[in-house]
Protein backbone atom coordinates (compact mmCIF):
# COMPACT_ATOMS: atom_id res chain seq x y z
CA UNK A 1 0.00 0.00 0.00
CA UNK A 2 3.02 2.46 0.64
CA UNK A 3 4.29 1.84 -2.48
CA UNK A 4 1.17 2.96 -4.33
CA UNK A 5 1.16 5.94 -2.21
CA UNK A 6 4.14 6.80 -2.83
CA UNK A 7 3.02 6.24 -6.65
CA UNK A 8 -0.03 9.02 -6.26
CA UNK A 9 2.71 11.15 -4.47
CA UNK A 10 4.43 11.05 -7.35
CA UNK A 11 1.79 11.83 -9.91
CA UNK A 12 0.52 14.71 -7.57
CA UNK A 13 4.21 15.86 -7.77
CA UNK A 14 4.24 15.97 -11.54
CA UNK A 15 0.56 17.29 -11.69
CA UNK A 16 1.36 20.58 -9.72
CA UNK A 17 5.24 21.26 -11.66
CA UNK A 18 3.06 20.62 -14.80
CA UNK A 19 0.36 23.39 -13.44
CA UNK A 20 3.20 25.69 -12.69
CA UNK A 21 4.84 25.46 -15.75
CA UNK A 22 1.31 26.03 -17.73
CA UNK A 23 0.84 29.10 -15.64
CA UNK A 24 3.96 30.53 -16.25
CA UNK A 25 3.22 30.31 -19.69
CA UNK A 26 -0.17 32.21 -18.44
CA UNK A 27 1.44 34.71 -17.54
CA UNK A 28 2.69 36.29 -20.70
CA UNK A 29 0.81 39.16 -22.66
CA UNK A 30 0.78 36.85 -25.76
CA UNK A 31 -1.11 34.32 -24.04
CA UNK A 32 -4.05 37.38 -22.71
CA UNK A 33 -4.06 38.91 -25.40
CA UNK A 34 -5.42 35.60 -27.72
CA UNK A 35 -8.78 35.97 -28.09
CA UNK A 36 -8.41 39.59 -28.89
CA UNK A 37 -5.95 38.69 -31.64
CA UNK A 38 -8.00 36.22 -33.45
CA UNK A 39 -10.85 38.51 -33.35
CA UNK A 40 -8.93 41.40 -34.99
CA UNK A 41 -7.91 39.00 -37.46
CA UNK A 42 -11.36 38.23 -38.14
CA UNK A 43 -12.20 41.53 -38.61
CA UNK A 44 -9.48 41.99 -40.98
CA UNK A 45 -10.25 39.15 -43.25
CA UNK A 46 -13.88 40.15 -43.22
CA UNK A 47 -12.97 43.09 -45.51
CA UNK A 48 -10.27 41.49 -47.65
CA UNK A 49 -10.65 42.06 -51.44
CA UNK A 50 -8.04 40.43 -52.62
CA UNK A 51 -7.56 36.82 -51.73
CA UNK A 52 -4.62 36.21 -53.33
CA UNK A 53 -2.17 38.65 -52.00
CA UNK A 54 0.71 38.14 -49.89
CA UNK A 55 -0.42 40.11 -47.35
CA UNK A 56 -3.88 38.05 -47.09
CA UNK A 57 -1.72 34.95 -46.74
CA UNK A 58 0.11 35.74 -44.29
CA UNK A 59 -3.11 37.48 -42.04
CA UNK A 60 -4.60 33.48 -42.76
CA UNK A 61 -1.28 31.83 -41.61
CA UNK A 62 -1.08 34.10 -38.63
CA UNK A 63 -4.98 33.17 -37.36
CA UNK A 64 -4.05 29.33 -38.16
CA UNK A 65 -1.44 29.97 -35.74
CA UNK A 66 -3.43 31.65 -33.13
CA UNK A 67 -6.24 29.04 -33.45
CA UNK A 68 -4.10 25.96 -33.39
CA UNK A 69 -2.37 27.56 -30.42
CA UNK A 70 -5.94 28.40 -28.66
CA UNK A 71 -6.87 25.04 -29.89
CA UNK A 72 -4.00 23.37 -27.67
CA UNK A 73 -4.59 25.76 -24.64
CA UNK A 74 -8.42 24.77 -24.38
CA UNK A 75 -6.98 20.96 -24.46
CA UNK A 76 -5.06 21.54 -21.58
CA UNK A 77 -6.84 23.05 -19.44
CA UNK A 78 -9.39 20.21 -20.36
CA UNK A 79 -6.95 17.68 -19.51
CA UNK A 80 -5.65 19.33 -15.82
CA UNK A 81 -9.69 19.37 -15.09
CA UNK A 82 -9.79 15.65 -15.49
CA UNK A 83 -6.86 15.26 -13.91
CA UNK A 84 -7.98 17.00 -10.91
CA UNK A 85 -11.33 15.35 -11.09
CA UNK A 86 -9.42 11.85 -10.58
CA UNK A 87 -7.25 13.16 -7.57
CA UNK A 88 -10.04 13.98 -5.95
CA UNK A 89 -11.59 10.14 -6.59
CA UNK A 90 -8.33 9.27 -5.38
CA UNK A 91 -8.87 10.89 -2.01
CA UNK A 92 -11.18 8.70 -1.12
CA UNK A 93 -10.26 5.07 -1.93
CA UNK A 94 -7.16 3.40 -3.97
CA UNK A 95 -8.17 2.40 -7.01
CA UNK A 96 -5.65 0.62 -9.48
CA UNK A 97 -7.51 1.28 -12.78
CA UNK A 98 -8.23 5.12 -11.55
CA UNK A 99 -4.35 5.57 -10.80
CA UNK A 100 -3.27 3.61 -14.30
CA UNK A 101 -6.15 6.34 -15.76
CA UNK A 102 -4.21 8.74 -13.77
CA UNK A 103 -0.89 8.15 -15.13
CA UNK A 104 -1.89 7.80 -18.61
CA UNK A 105 -3.43 11.54 -18.47
CA UNK A 106 -0.58 12.69 -16.46
CA UNK A 107 1.45 11.36 -19.38
CA UNK A 108 -0.46 13.05 -22.17
CA UNK A 109 -0.25 16.62 -20.68
CA UNK A 110 3.09 16.51 -20.77
CA UNK A 111 3.17 15.78 -24.83
CA UNK A 112 0.67 18.48 -24.78
CA UNK A 113 2.59 20.99 -22.96
CA UNK A 114 5.52 20.34 -24.96
CA UNK A 115 3.40 20.96 -28.64
CA UNK A 116 2.32 23.99 -26.54
CA UNK A 117 5.41 25.62 -25.80
CA UNK A 118 6.79 25.01 -29.06
CA UNK A 119 3.52 27.05 -31.02
CA UNK A 120 4.09 29.37 -27.96
CA UNK A 121 7.62 30.36 -27.51
CA UNK A 122 8.96 29.01 -31.57
CA UNK A 123 6.79 31.99 -34.08
CA UNK A 124 9.98 32.66 -35.96
CA UNK A 125 9.97 32.48 -40.00
CA UNK A 126 12.25 29.76 -39.54
CA UNK A 127 11.77 27.93 -36.34
CA UNK A 128 9.82 25.25 -37.65
CA UNK A 129 12.70 23.88 -40.28
CA UNK A 130 15.17 21.82 -39.63
CA UNK A 131 18.42 22.49 -38.63
CA UNK A 132 22.06 23.02 -39.92
CA UNK A 133 24.38 22.23 -36.85
CA UNK A 134 28.15 22.97 -37.34
CA UNK A 135 30.97 22.19 -34.47
CA UNK A 136 34.53 23.00 -34.09
CA UNK A 137 37.07 23.12 -32.02
CA UNK A 138 38.42 26.14 -30.55
CA UNK A 139 41.30 27.02 -28.28
CA UNK A 140 42.58 24.30 -26.30
CA UNK A 141 44.56 21.85 -28.41
CA UNK A 142 43.93 18.16 -28.02
CA UNK A 143 41.73 18.82 -25.09
CA UNK A 144 39.85 21.09 -27.56
CA UNK A 145 39.18 18.44 -30.14
CA UNK A 146 37.83 15.54 -27.28
CA UNK A 147 35.47 18.63 -26.11
CA UNK A 148 33.66 19.27 -29.70
CA UNK A 149 33.35 15.16 -29.83
CA UNK A 150 31.69 15.10 -25.95
CA UNK A 151 29.56 17.94 -27.26
CA UNK A 152 28.53 16.10 -30.81
CA UNK A 153 27.50 13.05 -28.64
CA UNK A 154 25.49 14.93 -26.55
CA UNK A 155 23.56 16.24 -29.01
CA UNK A 156 22.83 13.26 -30.94
CA UNK A 157 21.29 11.77 -27.79
CA UNK A 158 19.58 14.99 -27.65
CA UNK A 159 18.70 14.26 -31.51
CA UNK A 160 17.78 10.67 -30.33
CA UNK A 161 15.65 12.00 -27.55
CA UNK A 162 13.51 14.24 -29.65
CA UNK A 163 13.01 11.24 -32.93
CA UNK A 164 14.44 13.91 -35.13
CA UNK A 165 16.22 12.64 -37.86
CA UNK A 166 20.08 13.21 -38.64
CA UNK A 167 22.55 13.09 -41.06
CA UNK A 168 26.19 13.36 -40.01
CA UNK A 169 27.69 15.04 -43.30
CA UNK A 170 31.41 15.71 -42.16
CA UNK A 171 33.66 15.53 -39.28
CA UNK A 172 37.27 16.10 -39.15
CA UNK A 173 39.05 14.07 -37.07
CA UNK A 174 42.18 15.19 -34.88
CA UNK A 175 45.01 13.72 -35.38
CA UNK A 176 45.59 12.20 -31.59
CA UNK A 177 41.89 12.22 -29.99
CA UNK A 178 38.58 14.09 -30.70
CA UNK A 179 37.16 16.03 -33.98
CA UNK A 180 38.28 19.16 -35.21
CA UNK A 181 35.05 19.75 -36.99
CA UNK A 182 31.62 18.47 -37.62
CA UNK A 183 28.51 19.28 -39.32
CA UNK A 184 24.87 17.57 -38.68
CA UNK A 185 21.53 17.83 -40.82
CA UNK A 186 18.62 17.70 -38.27
CA UNK A 187 15.24 17.09 -39.47
CA UNK A 188 12.04 17.77 -37.46
CA UNK A 189 9.36 20.15 -36.78
CA UNK A 190 10.92 22.86 -34.69
CA UNK A 191 14.83 21.84 -34.78
CA UNK A 192 16.20 25.00 -35.66
CA UNK A 193 14.02 26.65 -32.94
CA UNK A 194 14.90 24.45 -30.28
CA UNK A 195 18.56 24.48 -31.37
CA UNK A 196 18.68 27.64 -31.87
CA UNK A 197 19.88 28.97 -28.67
CA UNK A 198 22.59 26.52 -28.73
CA UNK A 199 24.71 28.84 -30.99
CA UNK A 200 28.13 29.98 -29.14
CA UNK A 201 30.67 29.27 -27.82
CA UNK A 202 30.72 26.12 -24.87
CA UNK A 203 33.37 26.06 -22.27
CA UNK A 204 34.92 23.13 -20.34
CA UNK A 205 36.87 23.13 -17.17
CA UNK A 206 38.63 19.57 -16.39
CA UNK A 207 41.69 18.20 -15.23
CA UNK A 208 43.39 16.97 -18.71
CA UNK A 209 43.66 13.15 -19.21
CA UNK A 210 46.43 14.47 -22.08
CA UNK A 211 48.28 16.26 -19.56
CA UNK A 212 50.75 14.15 -18.11
CA UNK A 213 51.15 16.12 -14.83
CA UNK A 214 47.03 16.09 -14.25
CA UNK A 215 46.69 19.70 -14.34
CA UNK A 216 43.03 21.82 -15.03
CA UNK A 217 42.44 22.41 -18.31
CA UNK A 218 40.25 24.62 -20.32
CA UNK A 219 39.07 23.89 -23.35
CA UNK A 220 36.29 25.75 -25.84
CA UNK A 221 34.45 24.46 -28.92
CA UNK A 222 32.43 27.03 -30.83
CA UNK A 223 28.69 25.90 -31.49
CA UNK A 224 26.96 27.04 -34.89
CA UNK A 225 22.98 26.45 -36.12
CA UNK A 226 21.36 27.65 -38.93
CA UNK A 227 17.86 26.58 -40.56
CA UNK A 228 17.61 25.08 -43.74
CA UNK A 229 16.69 26.86 -46.14
CA UNK A 230 14.82 26.68 -49.53
CA UNK A 231 17.30 26.98 -52.18
CA UNK A 232 15.03 28.90 -54.23
CA UNK A 233 15.26 31.71 -51.78
CA UNK A 234 18.66 33.00 -52.63
CA UNK A 235 20.65 32.52 -55.70
CA UNK A 236 24.21 31.51 -56.26
CA UNK A 237 26.77 32.82 -59.27
CA UNK A 238 28.70 29.56 -60.32
CA UNK A 239 31.81 31.53 -61.08
CA UNK A 240 31.71 32.36 -57.26
CA UNK A 241 32.50 28.90 -56.21
CA UNK A 242 35.22 26.35 -56.07
CA UNK A 243 34.47 23.04 -55.73
CA UNK A 244 37.16 19.93 -54.75
CA UNK A 245 37.18 16.62 -54.54
CA UNK A 246 38.89 14.25 -52.10
CA UNK A 247 39.40 11.35 -50.18
CA UNK A 248 37.99 11.53 -46.69
CA UNK A 249 40.60 11.64 -44.02
CA UNK A 250 40.76 10.17 -40.58
CA UNK A 251 39.22 6.98 -39.39
CA UNK A 252 35.96 6.65 -41.17
CA UNK A 253 33.75 4.37 -39.91
CA UNK A 254 32.36 5.74 -36.44
CA UNK A 255 30.09 9.04 -37.65
CA UNK A 256 30.96 9.11 -41.56
CA UNK A 257 32.61 6.55 -43.97
CA UNK A 258 36.20 6.81 -45.79
CA UNK A 259 35.24 7.61 -49.24
CA UNK A 260 37.12 8.99 -52.16
CA UNK A 261 34.25 11.08 -53.00
CA UNK A 262 34.33 14.00 -50.59
CA UNK A 263 33.23 17.02 -51.88
CA UNK A 264 34.52 20.42 -50.27
CA UNK A 265 32.69 23.44 -51.36
CA UNK A 266 34.14 26.80 -51.32
CA UNK A 267 32.19 30.48 -51.48
CA UNK A 268 34.65 32.82 -53.23
CA UNK A 269 32.86 36.27 -52.01
CA UNK A 270 32.26 35.07 -48.20
CA UNK A 271 35.25 32.53 -47.69
CA UNK A 272 32.52 29.78 -46.65
CA UNK A 273 33.77 26.35 -46.36
CA UNK A 274 31.06 23.59 -46.60
CA UNK A 275 32.68 19.73 -46.44
CA UNK A 276 30.50 16.77 -47.32
CA UNK A 277 31.63 13.00 -47.24
CA UNK A 278 28.99 11.11 -46.12
CA UNK A 279 28.00 9.45 -49.43
CA UNK A 280 29.44 7.38 -51.39
CA UNK A 281 28.28 9.13 -54.50
CA UNK A 282 30.12 12.50 -55.40
CA UNK A 283 26.61 13.85 -56.93
CA UNK A 284 25.17 13.65 -53.66
CA UNK A 285 27.85 14.86 -51.67
CA UNK A 286 28.15 18.09 -53.50
CA UNK A 287 23.97 18.77 -53.36
CA UNK A 288 24.04 17.82 -49.54
CA UNK A 289 27.05 20.80 -49.34
CA UNK A 290 25.60 23.11 -51.74
CA UNK A 291 22.27 22.78 -49.52
CA UNK A 292 24.10 23.91 -46.54
CA UNK A 293 25.89 26.37 -48.22
CA UNK A 294 22.73 28.30 -49.68
CA UNK A 295 21.41 28.13 -46.15
CA UNK A 296 24.49 29.78 -44.40
CA UNK A 297 24.22 32.44 -47.03
CA UNK A 298 20.25 33.23 -45.98
CA UNK A 299 21.65 33.79 -42.06
CA UNK A 300 24.61 35.38 -43.45
CA UNK A 301 22.43 37.68 -45.13
CA UNK A 302 20.05 38.10 -42.60
CA UNK A 303 22.93 39.43 -39.66
CA UNK A 304 24.57 41.54 -42.51
CA UNK A 305 23.45 44.44 -40.36
CA UNK A 306 24.24 42.89 -36.68
CA UNK A 307 27.75 41.51 -38.23
CA UNK A 308 28.52 45.26 -39.26
CA UNK A 309 28.29 46.00 -35.02
CA UNK A 310 29.83 42.96 -34.27
CA UNK A 311 32.87 43.86 -36.67
CA UNK A 312 32.68 47.95 -34.59
CA UNK A 313 33.25 45.76 -31.79
CA UNK A 314 36.29 43.46 -32.44
CA UNK A 315 34.91 40.84 -35.44
CA UNK A 316 33.70 37.28 -35.13
CA UNK A 317 32.88 35.34 -31.88
CA UNK A 318 36.36 33.40 -31.73
CA UNK A 319 36.50 30.11 -29.48
CA UNK A 320 38.45 31.17 -26.85
CA UNK A 321 37.82 33.19 -23.26
CA UNK A 322 35.33 35.35 -22.08
CA UNK A 323 33.13 34.80 -25.18
CA UNK A 324 31.54 31.63 -24.12
CA UNK A 325 27.60 31.10 -24.02
CA UNK A 326 27.75 28.53 -21.79
CA UNK A 327 29.97 26.73 -19.36
CA UNK A 328 30.68 22.72 -18.21
CA UNK A 329 32.75 22.05 -15.02
CA UNK A 330 34.10 18.33 -14.27
CA UNK A 331 36.09 19.37 -11.75
CA UNK A 332 37.17 20.24 -8.79
CA UNK A 333 32.73 20.66 -8.84
CA UNK A 334 30.43 19.36 -11.21
CA UNK A 335 28.28 21.98 -12.86
CA UNK A 336 26.85 23.42 -16.12
CA UNK A 337 25.67 26.67 -16.19
CA UNK A 338 24.38 28.90 -18.91
CA UNK A 339 25.57 32.35 -18.75
CA UNK A 340 22.80 34.39 -20.76
CA UNK A 341 20.32 32.74 -18.71
CA UNK A 342 22.02 31.84 -15.30
CA UNK A 343 20.28 28.81 -15.51
CA UNK A 344 22.41 26.09 -13.95
CA UNK A 345 22.55 22.20 -12.98
CA UNK A 346 25.16 19.90 -11.02
CA UNK A 347 24.05 17.07 -12.89
CA UNK A 348 26.56 16.67 -15.66
CA UNK A 349 25.88 13.26 -16.53
CA UNK A 350 22.63 13.93 -16.80
CA UNK A 351 23.35 16.85 -19.39
CA UNK A 352 26.29 15.40 -21.53
CA UNK A 353 23.65 12.49 -21.69
CA UNK A 354 21.82 14.38 -23.76
CA UNK A 355 18.96 16.04 -21.51
CA UNK A 356 19.53 19.66 -22.42
CA UNK A 357 15.94 20.69 -22.40
CA UNK A 358 15.89 22.41 -19.52
CA UNK A 359 18.55 25.10 -20.86
CA UNK A 360 16.73 25.15 -24.27
CA UNK A 361 13.22 26.03 -22.42
CA UNK A 362 15.02 28.95 -20.06
CA UNK A 363 16.62 30.32 -23.17
CA UNK A 364 13.42 30.94 -25.17
CA UNK A 365 11.64 31.74 -22.14
CA UNK A 366 14.26 34.45 -21.90
CA UNK A 367 13.53 35.43 -25.59
CA UNK A 368 10.34 35.91 -25.13
CA UNK A 369 10.60 38.17 -22.41
CA UNK A 370 12.89 40.41 -24.00
CA UNK A 371 10.63 40.15 -27.35
CA UNK A 372 7.56 41.48 -24.79
CA UNK A 373 9.84 44.38 -23.25
CA UNK A 374 10.85 45.86 -26.62
CA UNK A 375 7.11 46.10 -27.86
CA UNK A 376 6.28 47.04 -24.23
CA UNK A 377 8.61 50.00 -24.48
CA UNK A 378 7.99 51.05 -28.27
Amino acid sequence: MSQKRTELNEEQESVKNLREEFNSLEGFKESKDLDKKIESLEKEISNITDWGSDKTRKILSKLNALKEEKEKKNKIISLFQEVDFLLELLKDEHDESLVNELKDKVKELKIEIEEYKKIFFLSGEHDKSNAIVSLSAGAGGVDAMDWTQILLEMYLKWFQRKRFDFNIVDVSYGEEAGIKSATVIVKGDYAYGLLKGENGVHRLVRISPFDAAHRRHTSFALVEVVPEIPEEEIKINEDDLRIDVFRASGHGGQYVNKTDSAVRVVHIPTGIVVTCQSERSQLKNKETALKILYSKLVELKKIEKERKVYELKGGFKSASWGNQVRSYVFHPYTLVKDHRTGFETGNLEKVLNGEIDDFIWAYLRKLKDEKGKKEKDN
